[in-house]
């Protein structure tokens, strides 16, 4: 099975931002180091194989997504991680850099409509890149799509009107049109995993073809199944209803919390398709949207358990909406919809 992975690398919190020479130098230095990798051993010896991949490095650091072959999405964040970790290490340039973020965003059944390419190709150069006029006119459209989101202005995203800092008011603006068509995206696959399952009559830890439940947590995988991705998909819902509406409240609960989650993985896939990544201060676009969009970032610790953290689940127990059995429970009074009622999910 093929799985599109993206990593995250970056120095050390105290570095600079890395200037275009540096970012010129760190994109070649990455380039060469996962050229030089003919194939990867995860858990247990289990091969994973890389066929392809991109770097995009940014003033705070680098985007790494790779195409690999694994027998299965643990194996390949796994063994990404380990070896990405490794080849850093061994890398003295970026010796002090570490692994943020690694964890798949595709599958081969989904990664060719995601790029937009038809199908995968192995051979990189045989891939047809966009024209000027091309890139122009999907960053137009970004542009365009930005006035869809309404929930909150570009300060969300860290410009700072009157100010000459790192975040632009274009940069925020293409932010904001590239999270109104992740937005779209994500629905349309979600009702895609909704089919998978129930076709399957199964759970995301046996059906491997889906496109947003395997960015949720790992651990709980086998308690989605097509209930869950149905509800999973009303959140979802919710949630694009209210982006594009005036003013914004925190995540209404875990779930919605957990699907802003996997909505900036896919926005930076629309701004990689844009040509974005290296253009563009997402280490600090997307700080400023956490702490603007989130009333806190206690969902990140679920993603926690599924690394070796040392937090065990018993200790997410003593924090609100945590629990899986929690996940959809309202913040507030109101039920948020009579799908996602306890009766209902309980069952």
């Amino acid at each position: 099975m093929e799985y599109q992975l993206t990593a995250d690398v970056s120095p050390a919190a105290d570095t600079p931002d890395l200037d275009p020479l540096q970012r010129h130098g760190v994109a070649a230095l990455l380039d060469e180091q996962l050229d030089l990798l003919a194939g990867i051993e995860g858990p247990d010896g289990v091969e994973v194989e890389p066929l392809d991949h991109r770097v995009a490095v940014h003033p705070g650091g680098a985007v790494i997504t790779w195409l690999l072959d694994a027998p299965a999405l643990a194996f390949a964040e796994e063994a990404a991680r380990h070896v990405l970790t490794e080849l850093l290490a061994q890398t003295d340039l970026i010796s002090t850099w570490t692994v943020g973020r690694c964890e798949v965003i595709a599958t081969d059944d989904d990664l060719a409509a995601a790029l937009g390419a038809g199908e995968v190709e192995e051979d990189e150069d045989d891939e047809p890149e966009l024209t000027e006029e091309e890139v122009a006119a999907l960053r137009e459209e970004l542009r365009t799509s930005s006035l869809s989101l309404r929930a909150f202005g570009l300060d969300a995203f860290g410009y700072v009107e009157d100010q000459d800092g790192p975040v632009s008011e274009d940069a925020a603006r293409l932010v904001a049109g590239a999270m109104v068509q992740a937005m779209e995206i994500l629905t349309d696959e979600l009702f895609a995993d909704v089919q998978e399952l129930e076709d399957a009559e199964s759970s995301a830890n046996e059906v491997e073809a889906l496109s947003v439940l395997n960015q949720l947590p790992a651990r709980y995988a086998e308690h989605y199944g097509a209930l869950f991705a149905k509800q999973f998909l009303v959140v979802t819902a919710i949630l694009g209803y209210r982006l594009a509406q005036p003013d914004w409240t925190p995540p209404l609960c875990t779930a919605e919390a957990l699907a802003l989650h996997v909505l900036k993985a896919e926005t930076a896939v629309q701004l990689d398709l844009a040509g974005l990544l290296d253009e563009l201060p997402l280490k600090e676009i997307f700080a400023a949207f956490d702490e603007r969009v989130f009333a806190d970032l206690d969902h990140e610790r679920v993603y926690d358990l599924d690394e070796d953290s040392g937090e065990d689940e018993i200790d997410l127990l003593g924090t609100p909406g945590l629990d899986f059995d929690e996940w959809f429970l309202p913040r507030g009074t109101d039920v948020l919809h009579p799908y996602l009622a306890t009766e209902h999910y309980a069952e």
